[in-house]
């Protein structure tokens, strides 16, 4: 499991990993996992409250479009730009559906959720 403040940093040594982000779940979110060679086993994001026409959580289609599965979290209940944050405090707003076959479930903590998917 790697915890990182910013999706930006993500690399392909990050695969078949969960990776929990303090990023917003956007477009430009997505891109940085789109463009690895060997994705994630599962990325959480904040949901940054939505957003206008959903912009904040678009990474979940997005993602799930190129097989990985994705959560997003509750900006009210961690900070954005946190990923430590969004582990130890962080509720589960929403999945794809590749997430919630691999047992992601509505309001579930990010920590219970990532630890599940760490022992898959």
């Amino acid at each position: 499991m790697f915890l990182l403040n910013s999706i930006s940093h993500i690399s392909n040594s990050h695969n078949n990993a969960v990776v929990i982000s303090g990023s917003h779940g956007g477009r430009s979110s997505a891109e940085f996992v789109i463009a690895l060679k060997r994705k994630p086993s599962c990325v959480f994001f904040n949901d940054a409250g939505g957003g206008k026409e959903d912009a904040g959580k678009v990474a979940l289609s997005i993602l799930e479009a190129h097989g990985v599965p994705c959560a997003c979290y509750s900006h009210m209940s961690a900070r954005i730009g946190d990923a430590q944050d969004g582990y130890q405090h962080g509720i589960v707003t929403e999945m794809n559906n590749l997430a919630r076959l691999k047992g992601v479930g509505l309001a579930m903590p990010v920590k219970e959720a990532a630890n599940l998917l760490s022992q898959s």
